[in-house]
């Protein structure tokens, strides 16, 4: 009832919304097309998400809906074009309090309960709608793939024909006391203190270096939106986090899954050119061992010298991770 709630809200905002005309997309120019949702107003005020689009001049009814990770938003225009150029559309949302869809005077990235972002996504699919699709695939990439994991595990819009999950934050990257003792409680901190504030360090992150072009890495982004100094996180965040991670794992999710990863993790606070062939932000050995557990029907499949996003990473892992996926789209439509 809860989820169904939110959709019929997210329906009226699209709704009250259907005045807004898609504008060009000021951040990745040509091509490109976004627009504002209004939502209610949470426990901190306005709240608004971000539904960008990029239409293929080949694709059918069928759209590839993108859901960014932490500490971002989207700005992988090759992706869109690439998935475009394959005869698909392409969607992205930017969640509430994230990149363009941040206002003034809000905590980025505040969140209390993982359910908060299920209107974005349905308001994001009605949206697709009026577009005409008529078959959605859900793509999540690190926390967004724990966001979609969760939503389709709360009986989403029967539109969602299959998901597909890029590196997916299933367990915390962390020893077994902190993973198990130490994060749990500090969740249940988040229930009465929200914003309790914890440093996730004060140096430039290995995995944001290896990205971004003008350290060691091949992208440009917003650094604003997606800060090469890891934002600290607030206890509310970390309590909703640690609660979808274990709800996703009961395998409710009843459609064809996708889970991509690399092949090993790199750890440490130094860069060094490993973090440019390995995730640099999770652990994959929890990929393997927690994704058979998402769904009855979960098809995982290794990234050689993938990075943490796999259509990020360097240009042969890259195109492999391209390949895996039209691949395995394609055996959805037989």
């Amino acid at each position: 009832m809860k989820h169904l709630s939110l959709l019929i809200l997210a329906l009226l905002a699209v709704f009250v919304a259907g005045a807004v005309v898609w504008q060009p997309d000021t951040v990745l120019g040509p091509g490109f097309e976004a627009r504002y949702v209004t939502h209610p107003d949470d426990y901190s005020g306005p709240v608004r998400s971000t539904v960008v689009r990029h239409r293929s001049p080949c694709a059918d009814t069928t759209a590839i809906l993108y859901i960014h990770g932490y500490n971002d938003y989207f700005f992988q225009d090759e992706e869109a074009e690439r998935i475009a150029d394959s005869c698909y559309h392409f969607y992205a949302v930017d969640l509430r309090k994230y990149g363009r869809s941040l206002l003034p005077g809000q905590r980025p990235f505040e969140l209390r309960d993982i359910s908060e972002y299920y209107a974005d996504i349905d308001s994001a699919i009605a949206a697709m709608r009026a577009d005409g699709v008529r078959r959605v695939i859900l793509m999540g990439h690190s926390t967004g793939g724990l966001v979609a994991s969760s939503y389709m595990s709360a009986q989403p819009d029967t539109i969602i024909r299959a998901l597909v999950l890029n590196s997916p934050f299933l367990e915390w990257n962390m020893n077994g006391f902190m993973r198990n003792i130490a994060t749990p409680f500090v969740g249940f901190l988040g229930r009465i203190f929200p914003h309790i504030a914890i440093s996730q360090g004060s140096e430039e992150s290995p995995y944001g270096q290896s990205l971004l072009s003008s350290r060691h890495g091949e992208w440009t982004f917003n650094t604003d939106w997606k800060t090469l100094v890891p934002a600290k996180v607030q206890s509310s965040w970390i309590g909703a986090i640690t609660r979808a991670q274990r709800a996703v794992r009961r395998g409710r999710i009843s459609v064809p899954v996708l889970l991509m990863h690399s092949d090993s993790s790199a750890f440490g606070n130094e860069w060094t050119p490993e973090f440019q062939r390995a995730d640099g932000v999770l652990n994959v050995d929890h990929m393997r061992a927690l994704g058979p557990r998402l769904g009855a029907d979960v098809e995982l499949r290794t990234i050689p010298d993938g990075m943490h996003d796999l259509f990020l990473s360097a240009p042969e892992p890259r195109d492999s991770a391209y390949s895996a996926l039209f691949t395995w789209l394609r055996t959805l439509r037989r």
